[in-house]
């Protein structure tokens, strides 16, 4: 027994097989890699277009990229290539045969969105996806099939960017220019529906041929050249939107004023445009998808163009376009989908069909429908156009580029669903500030009005009516010899020429009086409205009240008068006075305010005065009334007794300021109401009118006459007058006499009546309200200012115009013209209007009497205890509060000889007092003479003690001493 020997061992091993163990590795390692599961897809192209060669360059290479950099995937699509021929029934039968023959798994294709139509309902039919990377036609979102994705844009996913611009550029009318097939006709709803909802009107649609010939074109773009509009959007393919721009330019179409917007349908081909159409489309609008410039995109771009020339040498001037850009996102968003749904079975499952069943009938259903449905459905990946992610099938967009065609197109700004227009995608900006500038048609910068002036101009034929008596709105004078108008005058005339000279242009126009041959009116304000409607005038300037029930068939202007209509009474001057009336000048409020300080400036007077005053001394009834008598005297400064204290001086000066204000007031008030006449109005209520069966005038061929009716008037009561000189007649003959009571009209009219009698009548309140006086125009006429349509864009600049003159200096001329000889008569609505004095008026003089007064007592109060604070620190220490208080008052009741008045007198007063013993209780005499030599008995605050020994309050009288 032994060990193997190890050296033995290994020199026996058969390396002559070494070689071979290695080739069968890599031979099996080879084997692994190459184990892919080929997935068959259809592919349906044009490819005898530019277009489907551009399409299938771009899918091979999509492919190609995609499996370089995922050579780890098990699938691997298979291209099945069948050739459209640009027809919807040779795609159609491209794709049944995919299905029946191919059975493929999914459908690339086809271009055209008719194609894809048929070929939606076999995808739905049989499960199988269809992803369409160039129908854009919005009516493929209506089919509702689960198995259809857009991987290209919706056509009407531009309108947002499109109507962004007019809203920024504020255009008010546009008119879409489009072919017509399917791919025209089916944005055009949903256009016009944006537009509509930004207030946009379109006031025409101008359909084009595919196949029209240049004359046709040129017929149609003349039309348009003799409307007003000049924002035209152009919805076709290249074909034929460049002969639309180069016969555009020929006529004039894209001279200043005018404005052109392209959807992405032609912005997107521009670089395959002869540059004799660029020349004609300067300064047109463009947008179309946004496509990031990254490396990624360059690059593949560089690799495309290199490409295409090897397999189409003959095609040396195409670019890649959008097209191809969707085609191999497309292409790769099914790759991945493919690896991600782990395809790894095929076939489809046959359904029960009859021997004779048809091609249509005889495919099955595929087995991987649902799951190639679900992986598409959550794919998502950044591609060469952005973002790349299906909602409900259809592809998102993020955002729109906005370009200006100038040598080239030149981008100015960007459109996103969430900021709107912005100059920058990462700007909040929406206005269109924020756009780079825009060069327009004619090497215009400055923004176009979006209408001009059509060229089939002529002169508005301007109805106006003919009335008399109120001559100051519309006056006309017709010749005799020849029954023609002489002449149109009047305000409303004057306000309508200045607005027609505020107006950025220039309008023809003649006024055609609405009478009969013999100068006389043809009808009613509604009948010569009614005319405008039946075409027979163009507009209508006047006194033309703005009602609802007249805009149903004519469009008015802003007003350019007040609105209202008023009522006009009588007035009479109310000379009956009462008793009573002194009172009237002044406010209750005012009365009792003024006595109330009365008493309190006397009051205070007395306060300052007692000690140093004889006249405000005395029995206690005495110096009450004193105080009442010289307080209430000041009103007519009869008092006889003097200050002498300067704190009642300063008082008495400020009281004597208020009292002079009061008095002068009070007399200036009671003089208006005793000598000024009270004119007051007969009737204030039309309620009154009714109830008492008065009759009440109304001006002839007013709308006043229905709404009377509609208050409840009799019809039998209502007169009409044709002149402010027949008005002020019926209002002589009074209601009795059979003439009126009151009348109705409207503001403009009843303001420059009241002007020329204003002595006799007033008006009341507005009855009711209307919207005043405007110019009328049809609803169906095309032309300028006043002739406008409902919804033109003439009627903010006409507004605009009214406001300039309503607001500037014109207005005040054009009434001083027409008006002035009424200004120099005052309102009698206000002539003698008199009000009561309230204290509001005063309440300042007031406060200044009032704080005079007190910091003069609370003067007099800190001063008098200051002086004799030593009486309190020397009476007894016992003594309460209200004994001390009291002996203050004494003091207070007792004359201050120390004052300048009492000096002569002190000396006698004192001698004849003596020094008395002091009072145990208060320290000073009980001497009944000192009571009645120096203090009012009747005044006294100390009962049986009596009063101090001295007059000056001092309780040593031995400080006074002896003569």
């Amino acid at each position: 027994m032994g060990l193997n020997n190890p050296t033995k061992s290994f020199s026996s091993f058969p390396f002559f097989l070494i070689p071979l163990m290695i080739i069968f590795f890599l031979t099996n390692t080879a084997t692994s890699k190459n184990t892919t599961i080929p997935v068959n897809v259809g592919l349906v192209l044009d490819m005898n277009g530019e277009d489907g060669k551009i399409a299938l360059s771009c899918i091979n290479m999509s492919l190609s990229d995609f499996y370089n950099s995922n050579s780890h995937y098990k699938t691997r699509l298979l291209l099945n290539t069948r050739n459209s021929k640009g027809d919807v029934v040779a795609a159609a039968a491209a794709a049944l045969d995919l299905l029946n023959n191919v059975q493929v798994q999914a459908i690339l294709g086809p271009e055209k969105s008719m194609q894809t139509n048929f070929i939606i309902q076999l995808g739905n039919k049989s499960q199988v996806p269809i992803l369409s990377f160039s129908a854009t036609s919005p009516s493929l979102t209506s089919i509702r099939s689960s198995y259809f994705f857009r991987g290209s844009l919706n056509d009407s996913s531009q309108v947002g960017a499109i109507t962004a611009i007019i809203k920024a550029f504020g255009w008010r009318e546009a008119v879409p220019i489009y072919v017509d097939n399917q791919y025209g006709e089916e944005m055009i709803p949903s256009l016009t529906d944006a537009l509509q909802a930004i207030d946009t009107r379109v006031p025409y649609r101008s359909v084009i041929s595919p196949l029209a010939t240049d004359d046709q074109i040129e017929k149609e773009l003349y039309k348009l050249f003799t409307m007003q509009t000049r924002v035209f959007i152009l919805h076709m393919l290249p074909s034929l939107g460049s002969r639309i721009f180069e016969k555009a330019n020929e006529i004039g179409l894209m001279n200043k004023g005018c404005v052109w917007i392209m959807t992405e349908g032609m912005t997107n081909l521009l670089r395959t445009l002869e540059p004799s159409v660029i020349d004609s489309m300067q300064g047109v609008i463009g947008v179309r998808p946004y496509v990031p410039k990254t490396k990624a995109f360059e690059n593949f771009r560089v690799r495309w163009k290199r490409k295409f020339l090897q397999e189409n040498p003959s095609l040396f001037d195409v670019e890649l376009n959008i097209l191809g850009l969707f085609a191999y996102d497309a292409t790769r968003a099914l790759a991945v989908a493919v690896e991600k749904a782990g395809i790894t079975s095929f076939g489809f499952d046959k359904t029960n069909v009859s021997s004779n069943a048809t091609d249509l009938e005889a495919f099955g259903i595929s087995r991987n429908g649902p799951k190639l449905l679900q992986a598409l459905s959550s794919t998502r990946f950044k591609g060469l156009t952005g973002d790349y992610v299906f909602v409900d099938g259809q592809l998102q967009s993020s955002a729109f580029e906005i370009i200006n065609v100038n040598n080239g197109a030149r981008g100015v700004g960007f459109w996103t669903p969430e900021k709107g227009l912005t100059l920058k995608l990462r700007s909040n900006s929406t206005t269109k500030s924020k756009l780079r500038p825009i060069i327009w048609p004619g090497d215009s910068t400055s923004d176009p009005k979006g209408w001009e002036i059509p060229t089939n101009k002529r002169k508005l034929r301007i109805g106006v009516p003919v009335t008399k008596g109120f001559s100051d709105f519309v006056k006309v004078t017709i010749d005799p010899n020849t029954r023609e108008s002489a002449s149109v005058t009047g305000y409303s005339i004057a306000v309508f020429k200045a607005v027609i000279e505020e107006l950025p242009y220039a309008v023809a126009y003649d006024f055609v009086p609405y009478a009969q041959p013999d100068g006389t009116s043809s009808g009613s304000y509604n009948d010569l409205m009614y005319q405008v409607f039946r075409g027979k005038f163009d507009a209508v300037v006047g006194d033309t009240t703005i009602l609802a029930n007249r805009s149903k068939f004519v469009e008015f202007t802003l007003p350019y008068t007040e609105s209202g209509v008023s009522m006009i009474v009588p007035i009479k001057d109310n000379k009956k006075k009462n008793a009573w009336v002194f009172l009237q000048p002044l406010t209750l409020d005012l009365w009792v305010t003024s006595g109330c300080f009365f008493i309190f400036s006397g009051f205070v007077v007395w306060v300052l005065e007692h000690r140093v005053n004889e006249d405000f001394r005395g029995p206690a009834q005495h110096q009450v009334g004193t105080s009442f008598w010289f307080s209430f005297s000041t009103m007519v400064f009869s008092h006889r007794e003097r200050v002498i204290s300067n704190l009642a001086r300063f008082v008495m000066i400020v009281w004597y300021f208020v009292v002079l204000i009061l008095t002068q007031s009070y007399t200036a008030s009671l003089s208006s109401l005793l000598t000024v006449q009270q004119l007051q109005p007969t009737i204030t209520d039309f309620q009154m009118l009714i109830k008492s069966g008065d009759n009440v005038g109304y001006r002839k061929d007013s709308f006043v006459f229905g709404i009377l009716k509609q208050l409840g008037f009799d019809e039998k009561k209502l007169i009409a007058y044709s002149s402010p000189e027949e008005c002020d007649e019926l209002f002589q003959k009074g209601s009795a006499g059979g003439g009126i009571a009151a009348a109705f009209d409207e503001i403009p009219y009843t303001k420059p009546f009241i002007g020329q009698y204003c002595s006799k009548y007033t008006l009341i309140e507005r009855t009711f309200e209307t919207a005043g006086f405007g110019f009328v125009s049809s609803q169906n006429f095309s032309l300028s200012i006043p002739a406008f349509p409902l919804h033109s864009p003439l009627v903010p600049e006409v507004s605009r115009a009214i406001l300039n003159v309503t607001e500037g200096n014109k207005m005040k001329e054009i009434e001083d013209e027409w008006f002035k000889k009424r200004a120099s008569c005052p309102d009698a609505s206000n002539a003698g209007s008199s009000h009561s004095l309230g204290l509001n008026s005063f309440r300042g003089l007031f406060l200044i009497a009032g704080t005079a007064a007190t910091s003069a007592l609370i003067i007099f109060l800190a001063v008098f205890v200051c002086e004799h604070r030593n009486v309190l620190k020397r009476s007894d220490p016992r003594s309460s509060l209200l004994s001390r208080i009291r002996i203050l008052l004494e003091i207070f009741a007792s004359r201050d000889l120390s004052a300048h008045n009492f000096r002569d007198k002190r000396g006698v007063q004192v001698h004849s007092t003596g020094v008395t013993e002091a009072s145990p209780h208060t320290g000073y005499s009980p001497n009944p003479s000192s009571d009645s030599q120096h203090t009012d008995s009747n005044f006294s605050f100390f009962g049986e003690h009596g009063s101090p020994s001295t007059e000056s309050g001092d309780p040593n009288p031995n400080l006074h001493g002896h003569p």
